[in-house]
């Protein structure tokens, strides 16, 4: 027998999909939000990665999420430098089969400012890929509760929409970026994702475009007891009506990292919103150019036992070959 979901829990779905995943680390792998940190750590070094995302496993609305990215800088003396990259992304939800994949390109554009600082803009380009598998739904027509038995045909209109959806996405960002002095390092960076607000619909001949993905995101690192360092990292993110404010601080001893953010929601679109929706805390690990991360959310609103919210990184940087002492991560 085909899986029964009803019409109202494809809507909400829907709805749902229209929002872009967010990473905890986020804060910490900044391509998930910005291409212009592409080619980010200068001096033609190699930075890769990849992000997976469990959440909500004790729940039936578990969703999966995995992230991978590779980019390079290519530097020509003090006037010209650039950085190239790629990334993918993939979101499974467990409740209505629903599979999102998109893969982008993007470029980045240093441009040196007086004063030992750096401009970046950037441009990324993508094609999307949406997926509800419709073949395996029950509409809510097809079920006849006094027989107990369930039609092969339905007239609802969701019933002859087999087709995926594929779509062109354009996304656009840019950083400025102080050089460090005196083992103190700053930079601050805005970013806008699907500027050309494709058509995500599921539905033939209608419309449903994708809102625009905001963020603004900024990072302060300084010295700390002399040997240690202490990064402060704050993120807004906005989508439609809903959008969200990370607030957090890393500390960086040796080569272990311990960090912990706070998710707020400033907005509060309704009287059950709570203004903070989780305390997430990060553990890394640095072992020559690999960097490994666990984080958990740990959620402080009235949903329910959801077990929380996973995340698992492992990201490579390659040593700075062309610097007379070979530096560390800028962040």
């Amino acid at each position: 027998m085909k899986r029964i979901i009803f019409i109202v829990l494809i809507l909400i779905g829907f709805c749902a999909n229209a929002q872009d995943p967010i990473f905890t680390q986020s804060n910490y792998i900044q391509e998930t939000l910005n291409p212009s940190f592409s080619g980010f750590e200068d001096s033609d070094r190699i930075a890769a990665g990849v992000l997976t995302r469990t959440q909500w496993p004790n729940l039936d609305l578990r969703v999966d999420t995995q992230y991978a990215y590779l980019n390079k800088s290519y530097d020509y003396g003090p006037s010209l430098g650039f950085g190239i990259g790629i990334n993918f992304l993939r979101q499974h939800e467990t409740f209505n089969k629903y599979n999102y994949y998109q893969a982008n390109v993007n470029y980045m554009h240093r441009i040196n400012l007086d004063g030992g600082w750096f401009f970046r803009p950037a441009i990324e380009v993508g094609l999307g890929f949406k997926d509800i598998g419709f073949s395996n739904l029950t509409l809510a027509d097809q079920i006849n509760i006094n027989s107990g038995t369930i039609s092969p045909t339905s007239v609802d209109p969701l019933s002859n929409n087999t087709d995926n959806v594929f779509f062109g996405d354009i996304s656009a960002g840019l950083a400025f970026e102080r050089e460090e002095l005196n083992g103190i390092t700053y930079w601050f960076g805005a970013s806008a994702k699907h500027l050309n607000r494709p058509n995500i619909s599921f539905v033939d001949g209608e419309k449903l475009p994708l809102d625009i993905f905001y963020s603004l995101h900024g990072n302060f690192r300084f010295p700390f007891l002399r040997d240690y360092g202490i990064m402060m990292t704050a993120n807004y993110m906005q989508q439609g009506e809903y959008n969200r404010l990370d607030i957090g601080s890393l500390f960086i001893v040796d080569q272990f990292l311990i960090g912990v953010t706070a998710a707020t929601n400033p907005a509060q679109n309704d009287n059950n919103s709570h203004l903070l929706t989780s305390i997430n805390g990060f553990l890394g690990l640095e072992y020559d150019e690999f960097r490994f991360g666990l984080s958990y959310d740990m959620n402080t609103t009235n949903i329910g036992r959801t077990n929380g919210v996973y995340e698992l990184s492992v990201t490579y940087l390659s040593r700075c070959r062309r610097c007379k002492i070979d530096r560390s991560r800028k962040r």
